[in-house]
C-alpha cells in the first residue's frame, strides 16, 4: 500500500513539475505590449494614430494617418471624454487597444497577440517570419494577399523587409502596374521603394517619354533627387533648350543653371550658350553680374570661354 501511495506521490509531483516547465516555456517571449495615442488628423476621415512599443527594455514607435474606420466600434466624433476598446485585427495578428478619448482624441494601452499560423503561411509563399518581423506585419498590414500579390509580380529581390517597406511606402500592384503601363519594365524592388521616396510617377514618366526621352530608373530617380522636374524642363524648352541630355538637366541641376539665368545671359546677347558651357559657367561662377562688370572695364564681346577662363585665372 505505501508502495503505491509512493508512486502517486511522484506521478502527482511530476505533473506539477512539468505543468511549471511548461508555463515557463510559453511564457519565455515576453508579449509585445505599449502605448498607443490618438489625434485629429488632417486629413478627412482619418486620424493620427501612433503605437510605442516596450520590447527587451527599449522602445520602437509607428505613427501615421489611419482611416477612422479602421476603429470598430469608436466614435471619434463624440464629445467629452469616452472610455474605448478596440482591437485591430491584421493576418500577422490582433493589436488588442484600451483606454480613453477626450473630444476625439486620447491614448491608451495595448497587447499584440500573434496569429500562431501566420508565421508558417508566410513560410509556405516564400517569406520567413520571426517574432520581429511578424509585429511589424501586423502594423503595417502585410497580409498573405498582399505577399501573394508580389510575388505574382516576379519582382528581384523580395524579400519580407521588402514586403514591410512597400506596405510602408504603398508600393502595390497598382503602382507596379500603372509605371509598367507609362513604358517602364521595372522589376527591381528597392527601385519601386526609391521611386516612393522620391516621388517618381508614373505621370512623370509619361510625361519625359512624351518629350521624347526614355529614362531608366536610375536616372528618373536622380532627377527627382536633384528637382528636375517635366514642369521645370518644360521652362527651359520656353529657353530654347529642348531636348537636352537628362545627365545633363540633372547636371543643370547640381549646378544652378535654370531658366532664369539662362534668360539674364541671353539678355546680355548670349543666345544659345552649349549645355556643357552652361554647366562651365556656373562651376566657375561666371555671372551675369560679373560679366556687366566686364563689360564696364571696356570687354565688351567676350566668349563663354574667354569668360570661364578669365574666372579660372581669378581676373575680377
Amino acid at each position: 500500500m505505501r508502495l503505491w501511495r509512493t508512486l502517486a506521490f511522484l506521478v502527482f509531483c511530476l505533473c506539477i513539475i512539468f505543468g511549471i516547465v511548461a508555463k515557463g516555456s510559453n511564457g519565455s517571449s515576453s508579449p509585445r505590449t505599449g502605448d498607443w495615442t490618438v489625434s485629429i488628423s488632417n486629413e478627412a476621415g482619418k486620424v493620427e494614430f501612433s503605437l510605442i512599443e516596450h520590447h527587451h527594455g527599449g522602445n520602437s514607435s509607428h505613427e501615421s494617418d489611419w482611416p477612422a474606420s479602421a476603429f470598430l466600434g469608436v466614435d471619434f466624433s463624440k464629445p467629452g471624454r469616452q472610455e474605448v476598446h478596440f482591437v485591430i485585427t491584421r493576418d500577422a495578428g490582433k493589436i488588442d487597444c484600451e483606454g480613453y478619448l477626450k473630444d476625439g482624441e486620447g491614448a491608451g494601452i495595448f497587447h499584440f497577440e500573434p496569429n500562431p499560423d501566420y508565421a508558417r503561411q508566410m513560410q509556405s509563399i516564400g517569406f520567413p517570419v520571426d517574432d520581429e518581423k511578424q509585429y511589424a506585419m501586423a502594423v503595417q498590414d502585410v497580409s498573405l494577399e498582399f505577399a501573394r500579390q508580389m510575388k505574382g509580380e516576379h519582382l528581384s529581390d523580395l524579400d519580407t523587409d521588402k514586403l514591410i517597406a512597400f506596405r510602408i511606402f504603398k508600393v502595390d500592384k497598382e503602382f507596379i502596374a500603372d509605371l509598367r503601363s507609362a513604358g517602364l519594365n521595372i522589376s527591381d524592388s528597392d527601385k519601386l521603394v526609391a521611386f516612393r521616396i522620391h516621388g517618381v510617377t508614373p505621370q512623370m514618366i509619361r510625361a519625359l517619354r512624351a518629350a521624347g526621352y526614355s529614362p531608366d530608373e536610375d536616372t528618373l530617380i536622380a532627377m527627382r533627387i536633384h528637382g528636375a522636374t517635366p514642369e521645370w524642363v518644360e521652362e527651359l524648352k520656353k529657353r530654347g533648350y529642348d531636348h537636352v541630355d537628362l545627365e545633363k538637366l540633372i547636371a543643370f541641376r547640381i549646378h544652378g543653371v535654370s531658366p532664369d539665368f539662362i534668360g539674364k545671359l541671353q539678355g546680355l546677347g548670349y543666345q544659345h550658350p552649349d549645355p556643357d558651357e552652361l554647366i562651365a559657367m556656373r562651376i566657375h561662377n561666371v555671372t551675369p553680374e560679373y560679366i556687366a562688370q566686364m563689360r564696364s572695364r571696356g570687354m565688351q564681346h567676350l566668349t563663354v570661354d574667354e569668360l570661364v577662363s578669365m574666372r579660372i585665372h581669378g581676373i575680377d
